[in-house]
């Protein structure tokens, strides 16, 4: 089970880590809610901890957001809410939007893991299969140009057949999204989609992840774990980056893509499994099958229905209505207005190079609408910075760097503001406090002006 911290507190997050890694969980935390979606739709966890207060305000009703947003797009993730400051109403009230139970700080550790067992005894027997990397909202797919109009007539055909899909295309085009859409427009849209990012798992670790293991089949097994394939069955598993797999590793997936059955480590009983393969590679594999370096093989096995994903810069014509898609989000999430974009600005950013493609382009957008939070409209000089730190290499090629941007955005205000705390705070559109925590936080140099 992977749980999810979210709190400010640095002793209450490696405390909690502590307990429950011992426990056998796989944890990660973070410490502010601004990353809070971000992070769940990367880790995809099976339970968050979430803190109730982020600020000076004890009232509550900043984790209540939170709970709300998180409820809006996982709602198969369990919830508990965990706080200081607990009251009845708090309680009554987060249980009601979803949560599945309230914790008061300071825990008790049995109380705390018996919570969590109960809500992991749960996940197992609940018919609405909760599982590791599930998306529970459809795939958003943005794009009217030819290009992506023939490719989604394409994933409409090959959605109703139960034939392997290889998806192929740059870094940021958007092959995992596709694949959702596939899965969602298939008959098994109502059972697990799993996705394994192959180029994550060390060799070594491969038929653990993936068959799953016994409890004693190795050294630190101290608890059986399901693989990702008992996870998937009777759904969809998305296999991602599968250019980057060994080749020892090869052979025992397509192993169990022939036979349809496999082993979990330290057991010697064959498990049947029932999935639709979905794999995506930014390589040619063809060129690496002839080169010895992929199993053809299993290249001709995964590869029975092809789909390639363009780059941004051979659908041009979509990025206008990316940029407002990107900036609506950005601005739901801060409560702002979405800030307009004129049509000379619209039509230099259409023409601008994007080697990460729609990565870098989402990268670029909401760093642009944090950069210039009180802006109502955003012009060409406003994305210039943006397109600098990408070019310098700050922002991360693998998404948006929101803890960078935080610091940027900070200092920005700090410099605009002669120093002052509260004006600074005010145009942040945060307290003193949550300022100054944030200051010490990421060792910001604050110099007030006498």
């Amino acid at each position: 089970m992977r749980i999810l911290i979210i709190d400010d507190d640095p002793a209450v997050r490696s405390s909690l880590k502590l307990l429950l890694s011992r426990k056998g969980y796989e944890v990660s935390s973070i410490g502010h809610p601004n990353i809070a979606l971000d992070t769940i739709a990367a880790n995809q966890p099976d339970l968050i901890l979430l803190d109730m207060n982020f600020t000076i305000d004890t009232s509550g009703k900043q984790g209540l957001k939170l709970l709300r947003m998180i409820r809006d797009s996982y709602n198969n993730i369990s919830i508990i809410l965990m706080t200081g400051w607990a009251t009845v109403q708090l309680a009554v009230e987060g249980m009601k939007l979803g949560a599945k139970d309230f914790i008061a700080k300071p825990w008790d550790n049995k109380d705390l893991i018996s919570s969590i067992k109960s809500i992991e005894k749960l996940h197992h027997t609940d018919d609405e299969k909760t599982i590791d990397n599930v998306e529970s909202k459809h795939a958003t797919i943005i794009g009217d140009s030819p290009e992506m109009k023939s490719i989604m007539s394409m994933v409409e055909k090959v959605a109703t057949t139960s034939a392997s899909v290889l998806i192929t295309g740059a870094s940021g085009t958007g092959k995992e999204l596709i694949a959702e859409a596939i899965h969602h427009g298939s008959h098994r849209s109502n059972e697990p989609f799993v996705k394994v990012n192959l180029g994550g798992i060390p060799t070594e670790l491969f038929e653990s992840e993936m068959f799953g293991h016994k409890k004693g089949a190795f050294t630190g097994a101290d608890i059986e774990r399901e693989g990702r394939f008992a996870k998937a069955h009777t759904g969809t598993i998305f296999l991602d980056e599968i250019g980057e797999l060994e080749m020892s590793c090869q052979v025992k997936l397509l192993r169990v893509l022939q036979e349809k059955t496999y082993e979990m480590l330290g057991s010697s009983e064959p498990l049947k499994t029932d999935v639709r393969v979905i794999s995506a590679t930014n390589k040619d594999l063809s060129r690496l099958a002839v080169e010895g370096a992929f199993r053809e093989d299993l290249f001709y096995r995964i590869n029975l229905l092809h789909i390639h994903m363009p780059s941004l810069s051979d659908r041009r014509s979509d990025i206008p209505s990316l940029i407002k898609f990107f900036l609506n989000n950005v601005a739901m999430l801060y409560q702002a207005d979405r800030p307009y974009v004129d049509d000379e600005t619209m039509n230099w950013l259409s023409n601008q190079s994007y080697k990460g493609n729609i990565r870098q382009l989402k990268n670029i957008t909401e760093r642009t609408f944090l950069l210039n939070l009180n802006n109502k409209t955003l012009v060409k000089r406003d994305f210039l910075p943006a397109f600098e730190t990408t070019k310098a290499g700050i922002a991360s090629s693998n998404g948006l760097n929101l803890e960078a941007m935080e610091i940027e955005t900070i200092n920005k205000a700090l410099a605009k503001h002669d120093h002052a705390i509260s004006a600074s705070a005010k145009a942040l559109g945060i307290t003193r406090s949550s300022l100054y925590r944030r200051i010490e936080k990421y060792g910001i140099k604050h110099e007030p002006k006498i």
